[in-house]
């Protein structure tokens, strides 16, 4: 399918549109190389932006698709969920996916002298955007170019729009046990039933299965990973959202995010290594 291409600016930011020839849509923030709309179909959004994400330089946009990298959460020495989405990408064009050999908006961020003096590695990430009929699909790669090993973890971090937040369910973990982070990480059993989301929730799911279905009513979306080990499942609940400054109250009722990711067990790197994770998301 080919991609049509076109600058804009977004909040100040500058910004790539997808278009392919069937009208699906999808945009991406050079800022974190944030996806932060899929459209299927015209006037059919799939992500949730927050209406009160922050403009601010430096600052994580809160919605869409955040890269999570070289960090996941709190767990390190650095910023929360890593510098990757807080820094500016070069967008270096249109390339086959090397998951789908897809034409793909492929994004890119190095080292620099600033992320060294946070992580002293050197590292080339790169994220890959392509459409498909009723598809979209995000890879994140990342290369070892250096002479040393690094350790890392990762995820994307998708909040995905839903209508009535009382009638969702996510299935496909059922069988999978996790770790309550929402309960200073206690570890918990399979419930053996679908995820609800009736209040706040944020579980890590360790050597998930790579297929789960997200049910809205009478619309599913199908969620797909490779390479990723893991999955996190979080929403706010109403007290949570309504104390998050780019959020706020009630804001938790039109998302849920659902997360490739590997966090559990870093990924290491030697020298001339290169790791791939993909999500994929279908109607």
């Amino acid at each position: 399918m080919t991609l049509a291409i076109e600058s804009f600016v977004r909040d100040d930011r500058p910004c790539i549109r997808l278009r392919a020839a069937d009208g699906a849509s999808a945009e991406v923030s050079l800022h974190g190389a944030h996806v932060l709309s899929w459209k299927p179909a015209p006037d059919r959004e799939r992500l949730y932006l927050s209406p009160n994400a922050s403009r601010a330089a430096g600052s994580a946009i809160r919605g869409g698709i955040p890269v999570i990298f070289p960090q996941f959460a709190g767990h390190g020495p650095l910023v929360k969920h890593g510098f990757a989405r807080l820094l500016e990408w070069r967008f270096a064009g249109i390339e086959p996916s090397g998951a789908d050999g897809m034409e793909a908006a492929t994004f890119e961020l190095t080292d620099s002298e600033y992320t060294r003096s946070l992580w002293p590695s050197r590292f080339v990430a790169r994220l890959q955007v392509a459409l498909a009929p009723s598809r979209l699909i995000v890879g994140l790669s990342v290369h070892n170019p250096g002479d040393a090993p690094f350790a890392f973890t990762a995820a994307l971090h998708t909040y995905l729009r839903v209508g009535r937040l009382a009638q969702v369910d996510l299935s496909g973990l059922e069988s999978t046990p996790y770790e309550d982070s929402a309960r200073k990480s206690v570890a918990m059993p399979a419930t053996g039933t679908p995820v609800r989301f009736d209040g706040e929730l944020d579980h890590i799911y360790p050597a998930a299965p790579c297929e789960l279905t997200l049910h809205d009513g009478e619309q599913t979306l199908r969620i797909a990973s490779e390479g990723f080990r893991d999955a996190v499942i979080w929403s706010p609940g109403a007290t949570l959202a309504a104390s998050i400054g780019d959020l706020g109250a009630g804001e938790h009722l039109r998302f849920v995010c659902v997360e490739a990711a590997t966090v559990v067990e870093p990924v290491t790197l030697d020298p001339g290594e290169r790791w791939v994770g993909v999500q994929r998301l279908q109607e």
